[in-house]
C-alpha cells in the first residue's frame, strides 16, 4: 500500500517506493498537488510525478533509473550530417533555427498531443499548468526547433542546479527530436551538466547512449549536483568550430 498525500505531507524515503514483486514497481506515492514547491521538492529527492488523466497524482522513483551521460551521447552519421546543414542554416540563412525558452507551453503541448500508435499522452492539463509555473520561475526550459518559422521539433524538461530531468521530446519532421537532444547536451554539457534524468528505459533512448543505473547511485549524483548554482543564460551554442 502507497501513502496518500495531503498537500502539506512530506514525501516519502524512495527507498520505500514499490518493488517489482508488487506490482507498479518504482511507485512510491499519490496524491497531494503540482505545485511548484512540491515538483521542486519532488525533483530534488529524485522523485518524479507520472499519471494518467483518470488518475490521481501518481510519484515514481524508479529503480533502475534511465540516465544519459552528456559525454556519451550516440550521434550517428546521417543525424551528423543533418546537424552540419541546421547549423549552417541557423548562423547564415535562418532557414533552420535553435531556441531555448521561447515557446514553452507550445512544446508542452506538441508533446502531449496523439503518437502516430495512437496511444494517448500521460501529459494532462494539469501537467501542463505545473510546469509551466516551474518554467515562470526559471526551472522548467524547453529547446526548440524551427524550419521556415514553424516549430517542427522539441524538448522540455526541469532543471536544478547541474541536474537536468529530461520529460518528453516530439517531432513534427525527421530527426527533429534528435536535433534538439543534441543541441540541449551540448549546451549542458559546456555548462558542467554530466548526467541527464530520462526516468524509464525505452529503447528509443539506449540508442542514443542512455543507460539504467541504480537508484542509489542516481541519488548519490543529484544530491551533489543541485546544489551548485542555477544555469542562467540559456542561449544554443554552436556545435561545430570547423
Amino acid at each position: 500500500m502507497i501513502p496518500w498525500l495531503e498537500p502539506d505531507t512530506p514525501f516519502p524515503d524512495v527507498s520505500e517506493a514499490l518493488r517489482d514483486e508488487d506490482g507498479a514497481a518504482g511507485l512510491l506515492a499519490a496524491g497531494a498537488d503540482l505545485s511548484p514547491q512540491r515538483l521542486l521538492n519532488a525533483y530534488r529527492h529524485g522523485i518524479f510525478p507520472w499519471f494518467s488523466e483518470s488518475q490521481p497524482i501518481l510519484w515514481w522513483s524508479t529503480d533502475p533509473r534511465m540516465v544519459l551521460h552528456t559525454e556519451r551521447l550516440r550521434i550517428s552519421a546521417s543525424l551528423k550530417k543533418t546537424l552540419r546543414k541546421v547549423e549552417h542554416s541557423r548562423l547564415t540563412d535562418q532557414r533552420w533555427q535553435i531556441r531555448f525558452d521561447s515557446a514553452f507551453e507550445q512544446v508542452m503541448r506538441a508533446c502531449a498531443a496523439p503518437r502516430r500508435d495512437g496511444h494517448g499522452t500521460w501529459i494532462s492539463d494539469d501537467i501542463v499548468r505545473g510546469y509551466c509555473s516551474l518554467h515562470r520561475l526559471g526551472y522548467a526550459h524547453s529547446i526548440e526547433v524551427w524550419c521556415d518559422g514553424a516549430l517542427v521539433g522539441g524538448a522540455y524538461g526541469v532543471s536544478i542546479g547541474r541536474m537536468f530531468y529530461g520529460e518528453s521530446m516530439f517531432a513534427r519532421v525527421t530527426d527533429a527530436s534528435k536535433i534538439a537532444l543534441v543541441y540541449l547536451v551540448h549546451f549542458l554539457r559546456q555548462h558542467g551538466v554530466t548526467l541527464i534524468d530520462c526516468q524509464q528505459e525505452t529503447p528509443h533512448l539506449a540508442s542514443l547512449g542512455g543507460a539504467p543505473i541504480s537508484r542509489v547511485e542516481f541519488i548519490c549524483h543529484l544530491r551533489q549536483a543541485i546544489n551548485y548554482p542555477q544555469i542562467e543564460d540559456w542561449q544554443p551554442l554552436a556545435l561545430f568550430t570547423d
